[in-house]
């Protein structure tokens, strides 16, 4: 049975800005300092849209990484929802869900995972690479929160 865990994050910023930076690929690789982390193929800098794809190159609990991912078309709620899922790489399988809830305050971020790993038996899955995922997203999501809060410089009129 595939594992799973939910994350949520609040911030101030609007749903379309954290939608947008959730597709950044440049804004990616700036949220997960530490591991290496570079894409190698398909969109490798800019914003991804429904049907790309990226290969991502990192290094995670010692162990270098190559996933590649796709955006997918269905669900695509431009700035609500996006899933993106494994189409190549270390896991059996990979979805990520990425909900933007509007609140009185700004926005809910939820990220939810579901992932099954062919190397690891179900227990080590839950005990080593499901509190490792959770703790890289909260940080990336933290990092992100971050990001779309920064004060941007008012426009020049000039």
């Amino acid at each position: 049975m595939p594992s799973s865990f939910t994350l949520r994050t609040s911030s101030t910023a609007a749903p379309s800005v954290l939608f947008q930076l959730s597709l950044d690929v440049d804004a990616h690789i700036a949220s997960t300092p530490g591991s290496r982390e570079t894409a190698v193929g398909g969109v490798t800098r800019g914003r991804l849209g429904p049907g790309d794809t990226v290969t991502w190159r990192a290094w995670h609990l010692g162990v270098r990484w190559r996933m590649t991912s796709r955006v997918e078309t269905e669900g695509w709620d431009e700035p609500r929802t996006f899933t993106d899922r494994q189409v190549r790489g270390p896991f059996r399988a990979f979805a990520h869900v990425h909900t933007f809830v509007p609140t009185t305050a700004g926005t809910l971020m939820i990220d939810e995972v579901t992932l099954a790993s062919p190397l690891l038996a179900a227990l080590s899955e839950r005990v080593v690479l499901v509190p490792y995922l959770r703790w890289l997203l909260r940080r990336r999501a933290d990092l992100l929160v971050e990001a779309a809060e920064r004060p941007r410089p008012p426009l020049s009129t000039g």
